[in-house]
């Protein structure tokens, strides 16, 4: 399947230095892609011109004059900046040139810009942000992850939709299973909000497990973790600081002393395997689900190796059908619980044609 990806060229930390080279890299080891480059005319053809000859021909360029900033606000972004690089990737999805669109930028502007171009898909009210997270059996997406701060029941139900579809195409498993993140498993513990999503849960046809605590998700108690946006943020942020620590800790030890550094080279393949299962890059890009259309957010440090796995996400959710897929899940659970999903269908339809 031919899939056309639009790049952000010039958001993030570092801007053409790793999109290109991770363009580049993407389209050796993908065949079936194409890419539209967007950024400013001159810097971004000079860039080009490393590219290899025989990958060239799959990468049209777009020119933009303006730039979002990392710290712009995304009211601004939205308003000021009609012709930076970021809004015109996204028009590109809606003016149907490409299924997909990748950017290092800001978030809350890429957020801001997507809904407003794009809108929602029918029957969902907001867009969430879910990743992968590394767990012993493989990986769980979990979503929200801080798009929407305050989430009512049924939003953390579209939440599971969108994370069952996303968790199918990615993951190619028909049937995940979905766990609501809570304080206990007990159906008694948590606020109002998540009991009620608990019950909606178990009445919507999805492969519901039941509550689920922090530590479940690194167990792989369940594929798909729902969550509000709050309590998502918090422990994506707390997770990437473990890591890190845990990376300190190990290069303490082994550097300790001259005995240390010797066990340090007999432990180097265990290590290099460590570090390889735990390497943040692998696991780069945030999808911007809900959105009529496919969106990843890289993180803004992110290196060649780390985009290009935030290029090969967005492939596979093209490719692997994920908007079809979200589309089918909501009308079977609109078959369940007719008058939730379709009075939040309905006022999705409201905000498309504003």
């Amino acid at each position: 399947m031919r899939v056309t990806i639009a790049v952000d060229a010039m958001g993030g930390d570092h801007g053409l230095s790793v999109t290109v080279p991770a363009v580049s890299n993407f389209l050796a080891a993908t065949p079936e892609a194409q890419v539209i480059m967007v950024g400013r005319a001159e810097p971004l053809e000079a860039a080009l011109a490393t590219v290899d000859k025989t990958l060239r021909p799959r990468i049209a360029v777009r020119v933009a004059t303006e730039i979002v900033e990392m710290d712009e606000p995304p009211a601004d972004a939205l308003r000021r900046k009609k012709d930076s690089s970021m809004r015109i990737a996204i028009d590109l999805i809606k003016n149907g040139e490409a299924q997909a669109c990748v950017s290092a930028g800001n978030t809350g502007a890429l957020m801001a810009i997507g809904k407003f171009v794009l809108k929602t898909l029918r029957g969902i009210d907001r867009p969430a942000i879910a990743t992968q997270l590394p767990n012993t059996r493989g990986v769980s997406t979990v979503l929200d992850l801080g798009a929407n701060v305050n989430c009512s029941p049924e939003q953390l139900l579209q939440f599971a939709i969108m994370g069952s579809a996303l968790t199918t195409a990615i993951e190619g498993n028909d049937n995940p299973t979905i766990g609501l993140l809570n304080i206990g498993e007990e159906e008694t513990k948590g606020n109002e909000v998540v009991k009620e999503a608990a019950e909606l849960l178990k009445h919507s046809g999805l492969n519901f497990y039941g509550n689920v605590e922090g530590n479940d998700i690194y167990k792989g108690t369940t594929d798909v973790v729902v969550c509000d946006g709050f309590v998502g943020n918090v422990a994506l942020k707390t997770s990437e600081g473990l890591v890190q620590m845990l990376y300190q800790f190990l290069k303490d030890e082994y550097t300790r002393n001259w005995r240390t550094r010797l066990a340090a080279l007999f432990s180097y393949r265990i290590l290099k395997s460590f570090k390889k299962r735990l390497d943040p890059r692998r696991f780069n890009g945030a999808t911007l689900v809900g959105l009529r259309g496919v969106v990843i957010k890289s993180h803004g440090s992110a290196d060649e190796l780390a985009f290009e796995f935030a290029l090969r996400k967005a492939y596979q959710e093209v490719a692997h059908g994920m908007l079809d897929r979200i589309a089918q899940r909501i009308e079977a659970v609109s078959a369940k619980l007719p008058l939730v999903t379709l009075l939040d269908a309905d006022r999705a339809d409201r905000g498309a044609d504003a």
